[in-house]
């Protein structure tokens, strides 16, 4: 678990499922402590999912963060968002980003 003034990172892992819980905003600042939290899992992930029901903000860093994790997933698993909030919702749809992640 990681915490930083703005953003709560709670991991959890089952076999090669890893599920990243955020709370609080994902911006540029915090957005470098989620690259790095999933840099270490990335080598033995087969499944990487975002909840983000307790999300309040996402910036475009915190989008690019969940596109390069997505794209480096491709060849190797799966990566979802789930649990959006209304807000959270909105900029996905707005950037297109709804149409871009599985979203459970």
């Amino acid at each position: 678990m990681s915490r930083n003034n703005n953003l709560k990172i709670t991991v959890t892992k089952e076999g090669t499922e890893y599920t990243f819980f955020l709370e609080g905003r994902l911006d540029t600042l915090t957005s470098l402590d989620l690259e790095d939290q999933v840099d270490e899992v990335l080598a033995d992930a087969e499944k990487i999912l975002f909840d983000l029901g307790k999300l309040d903000y996402i910036s475009s860093a915190g989008l690019r963060v969940l596109l390069c994790v997505a794209q480096e997933m491709e060849d190797k698993g799966e990566m979802a968002v789930r649990n959006l909030t209304p807000v959270v919702r909105e900029i996905f749809d707005i950037t297109g980003f709804s149409e871009a992640f599985k979203i459970e």
